[in-house]
């Protein structure tokens, strides 16, 4: 990276969501309690779904991967943030914001591609019931997975060294509460048109795709719902999707809200507004979406909080014996 003729550099400058000193607290307290709140309901999904048996299937594998990535999603962002208002400053160094950037972009395209996969089993569930285990066997859905982390790894590489490449001359200021690759490539002084290039084809090919087919299973569970005879069959097959439908609605309409309002307007709030909605809120809420209309989830997570209230006052009381 260049960086002109400034030679006192030491990274960037987070502005974060708001100047105004009277609201820091506020947005610590809101978005502290909203990155505890992900971070214990994802880790609960995942604890439900290792620690029980009957959850030893594939819909609820990926699941636990998506929950994964929803940690990672939230603590690439939240935790530098409230570290920035805490220390009332808002540096982050160049490497630290290049690490931040590859990681939520790798985050975000490992949460699309898992999505896309989720799609593919509701589809193979629904659509082909009798052969579901035969096609969804361990091997196909450790394969789905391994692809998406890979895919994403690489995506989230190339798209890194190629903002490696750009210079920085006089504006450091990241209007922004993380780096943003978006954000990074506006301040840049040199030639951006790879970059842009880069970032269009993706978002067509590794957004475009997997939303296409997540788009097409759907188009087919439609089909055979409608092909059911009974209301109670249709009920219960449509019940099946309707939380990774869902989450789905919830991913994919953020995202387009975001670049809806990049493109209507040149506020930075709007922006920021926006990109609060997937990067924060939609983490925190596909653990809600996902337990409250799921009764195998529910009945995991009783039993998980059972077997904790059972074992911590054993634990306690040979602590106190020794």
């Amino acid at each position: 990276m260049e960086l002109g003729n400034l030679t006192g550099f030491s990274g960037f400058f987070l502005l974060g969501l708001s100047e105004k000193p009277a609201l820091q607290p506020l947005i610590f307290g809101l978005f502290l309690s909203m990155y505890l709140i992900t971070v214990l309901g994802n880790l609960l999904i995942i604890l439900a779904v290792s620690s029980d048996s009957h959850l030893h299937t594939p819909m609820y594998f990926f699941l636990s991967n998506l929950s994964l990535v929803d940690i990672c999603v939230a603590s690439t962002t939240i935790p530098k943030m409230l570290w920035n208002i805490q220390t009332q400053s808002k540096v982050i160094t160049y490497a630290g914001c290049i690490t931040q950037m590859y990681f939520f972009i790798f985050s975000g395209g490992l949460d699309d591609f898992l999505l896309a996969v989720m799609a593919y089993d509701r589809y193979v569930a629904i659509c082909h019931p009798l052969h579901y285990m035969v096609i969804m066997n361990s091997r196909l859905c450790g394969l789905l997975v391994l692809m998406s982390w890979i895919m994403s790894a690489l995506n989230s590489l190339v798209q890194t060294l190629i903002v490696l490449q750009l210079s920085f001359c006089t504006d450091f200021e990241i209007p922004h509460f993380f780096c943003e690759i978006k954000q990074m490539v506006q301040l840049a002084c040199s030639d951006t048109f790879l970059n842009n290039m880069v970032m269009y084809f993706v978002a067509v090919l590794l957004g475009g795709g997997p939303l296409a087919g997540i788009l097409y299973s759907y188009s087919k569970i439609v089909s055979s719902i409608r092909a059911i005879p009974s209301a109670q069959g249709k009920y219960k097959a449509f019940s099946t999707c309707a939380s990774h439908l869902s989450v789905v609605s919830l991913f994919y309409g953020t995202i387009l809200g975001v670049y809806l309002s990049s493109a209507a307007t040149q506020s930075s709030y709007s922006n920021e507004t926006a990109s609060v909605m997937y990067t924060v809120v939609t983490p925190m809420l596909n653990p809600f979406i996902y337990s409250l209309r799921n009764n195998d989830i529910k009945r995991a997570l009783k039993r998980l909080v059972g077997m904790v209230a059972v074992k911590v006052p054993i634990i306690l009381g040979l602590k106190k014996c020794t």
